[in-house]
Parts: C-alpha cells; sequence; structure tokens
C-alpha cells in the first residue's frame, strides 16, 4: 500500500489510466492502426498518381485514335512509323539511332 500512495494521485487518475490505454490500443494495437493508415495514405497517393498518368496516357489514345480513324494520311503515317509499312516500289532504309553507351 506504501507503494501506490507514493505515486501522485493525477496518474492514479482511473479516467488518465483508462484513457492512456485507449490511446496505446487506437495507436499501435488495433487492426487499422497509426502505422497502417500512414502506409495506406502513402498508397493512396502513389494510386492517385497512377491514376493521373493513365488518365492523361487514355485521353492522347482516344485523341490519336479519332485522328486515325478521320484522316487516311494520319493512318498512313502512323503505319509507316510504327509498322514500318512501304508503298509498292518503295525502298526503306532503317537508321539506328546512336545510344547513349555508343556515344561513350
Amino acid at each position: 500500500m506504501k507503494l501506490i500512495n507514493r505515486i501522485p494521485a493525477w496518474i492514479r487518475n482511473k479516467y488518465l489510466i483508462s484513457f492512456a490505454l485507449f490511446c496505446v490500443v487506437i495507436l499501435f494495437l488495433d487492426k487499422n492502426d497509426l502505422f497502417t493508415q500512414l502506409d495506406r495514405q502513402r498508397e493512396l497517393r502513389k494510386l492517385e498518381k497512377s491514376k493521373t498518368y493513365y488518365s492523361t496516357q487514355i485521353a492522347a489514345e482516344r485523341k490519336e485514335l479519332e485522328a486515325l480513324k478521320s484522316n487516311p494520311a494520319t493512318l498512313e503515317r502512323y503505319a509507316r512509323e510504327k509498322y514500318l509499312m512501304k508503298r509498292d516500289h518503295e525502298d526503306l532504309f532503317l537508321v539506328p539511332e546512336k545510344s547513349d553507351k555508343a556515344k561513350n
């Protein structure tokens, strides 16, 4: 009993003890503890960035698709650049691009 009397009264307060236990459980022991919430927020930011990137990519691809559907010259240019297609009686020369390793 002497040991309990040495502890200050404000620390022995049952409301303070229950609040402290509640905070420990919520911050460290709960399924949705503080560290889990921080990881989820970090992942959410990363997913939002990728969503923005893919949304812009989809918009660009749709614009390119509309151009390919509406303009035959654009379709021909796309076929020549992407698939190395050529017209009859036409020669195609491929010139490789120099990479950074070849420059050194």
